[in-house]
């Protein structure tokens, strides 16, 4: 009997000892994520393609076909050709891209840009020296930039002028 009394006692101190002492951790888990359902915006409606045909009733130009510009009078000729049989001059053997223009000189009167070319070393070149491989010719030098107009061939065979310019780099 006091075996069994023994035995009900320690039932009884187990039984207080293992019990809530966890409770609010579980609980806290347990509502942590209640409030926080996300919301996924529905994806944007699909438009239907729309089918459009390409036929000779339209003006517009088919974009599958390959055009041929149109040749203008005097294709690959004019004002603006450059002279071909002039001897080049050394930077014109450069893209005007690797070309860097490094520092200016004021001599006689007369102002140069210093440039930098690809094979390192440096060229003195004045308003009139051409540079580029694009037929450019120098118009003007200043103290922070070298003005140059280049002569190109567009897609007709004409040949237009752009104006380009190198800065000084400091």
């Amino acid at each position: 009997m006091k075996l069994m009394i023994c035995f009900a006692f320690v039932s009884l101190l187990l039984a207080g000892c293992g019990g809530d002492e966890m409770q609010d951790l579980h609980d806290f888990v347990k509502n942590s994520g209640a409030d926080m359902r996300g919301k996924i915006e529905p994806p944007p409606a699909v438009k239907p393609y729309e089918y459009f045909a390409y036929n000779n009733s339209t003006n517009l130009p088919d974009p599958f076909k390959p055009r041929k510009p149109e040749s203008r009078a005097g294709g690959g000729t004019g004002i603006n050709q450059p002279d071909f049989n002039r001897p080049k001059e050394a930077l014109e053997a450069f893209p005007l891209e690797s070309l860097k223009m490094v520092g200016y000189l004021y001599m006689n009167k007369v102002g140069y840009a210093v440039i930098r070319a690809p094979d390192q070393k440096l060229y003195r070149v004045k308003a009139g020296n051409h540079i580029g491989m694009n037929f450019g010719l120098i118009e003007s030098v200043t103290e922070t930039e070298v003005d140059i107009k280049e002569t190109v061939q567009d897609s007709s065979g004409d040949w237009t002028e752009r104006m380009s310019s190198l800065q000084l780099i400091e």
